[in-house]
């Protein structure tokens, strides 16, 4: 069966409440028993129970302040980070104040440890102090591969996660899961399943988002490749990225968030290359190659063809830092809220 049938497959299972696919085999199952329990007995413990606190207003300038939240597992907390200033959800707001020319408010309601099925609670909680956002960016994933969840039962609850956002008014860009293949504390054989697995479960949450009114952008092959062959990108549990893992990660993740809200620079893209293609076939491809953006597009005057629903599949060159508005200085350091 091909990737993008596979990702068919577990998208449709997750909208029509079928049982489709499960995560794992019979023997897989009692392997990621065994490898986890030995993982979890290494990872996170550096660090506590949740990452550095980063409620904050970032950035100056005249105007009511950009409303930016954040949802998802201990990547989108900043576990591993040091300071608030270092955590995912503060470098986007910083490059999204420097873009716009006016401070970006944070609320942050990620939660360390979290899956896909506790997107539900945050999102409440994001909302009774934040209702009407103007971009929310979600991580998640990691922890459905690790918890084995199914597949179709973790994409809706990403699915209905991002409806309630977008019926709020928010732009929303979720950071797929990463390529677990990596990481240290996991051992083999496990190590090889994850990668396939957590590739897996990339593509069919791109194919969710899309079809929820969002836009992904793929990390799996960023921490596949450069965190393999810069080990300081990962923290002290080699687990979650360290403070350069995360900036890395923030930075392509900015360009989605940035290009949603309509503040992304032209001259920024001229060495992108994007093409339209059906939905699956987009997701396959972006969870090969970190970076890379999907999002609902038309092809032909209609939003869908035989495939299924077009989908814009957008690779940026370069796109590693928030350029600076004309005449803006760098963003200073948040101020309390």
């Amino acid at each position: 069966m091909s990737r993008a049938r596979r990702a068919r497959r577990v998208a449709a299972a997750a909208a029509y409440g079928g049982g489709g696919l499960t995560a794992l085999t019979a023997v897989g199952v009692g392997v990621l028993a065994v490898e986890a329990k030995l993982a979890r007995r290494v990872v996170g413990r550096q660090f506590g129970p949740a990452g550095p606190e980063a409620d904050a207003v970032y950035g100056a300038g005249p105007g009511t302040p950009l409303d930016l939240g954040v949802v998802g597992d201990s990547s989108a907390d900043g576990l591993g980070a040091d300071t608030a200033e270092q955590t995912p959800g503060a470098i986007v707001a910083v490059g999204l104040a420097a873009l716009a020319g006016r401070p970006v408010r944070l609320v942050n309601r990620a939660v360390v440890g979290a899956d896909s099925r506790d997107l539900d609670r945050q999102v409440d909680d994001l909302l009774a102090e934040m209702p009407s956002p103007d971009a929310v960016l979600v991580m998640v994933g990691a922890n459905d591969v690790v918890k084995r969840l199914r597949p179709p039962e973790a994409v809706r609850a990403l699915g209905a996660a991002i409806s309630r956002l977008r019926e709020a008014g928010a732009e929303v860009v979720v950071g797929t899961c990463p390529d677990l293949g990596i990481v240290e504390p996991v051992a083999q054989p496990l190590r090889s399943l994850a990668r396939r697995w957590s590739r897996e479960l990339a593509a069919a949450q791109t194919i969710a988002v899309v079809e929820a009114g969002g836009r992904s952008v793929s990390l799996g092959d960023l921490l596949s490749v450069e965190f393999r062959n810069a080990p300081e990108l990962f923290s002290a549990d080699r687990f979650h990225p360290s403070p350069a893992g995360y900036a890395r990660a923030a930075a392509v993740l900015l360009p989605a968030v940035a290009t949603s809200l309509g503040l992304w620079p032209v001259q920024e893209d001229s060495g992108r290359s994007e093409r339209v293609v059906p939905v699956a076939q987009a997701a396959v491809a972006a969870a090969q190659e970190a970076g890379t953006e999907v999002e609902g597009a038309r092809r032909d005057g209609a939003d869908r063809g035989p495939l299924g629903q077009w989908a814009r599949l957008r690779r940026r060159a370069g796109a590693v830092a928030a350029p600076r508005a004309r005449g803006q200085s760098t963003p200073s350091s948040p101020s309390a809220t």
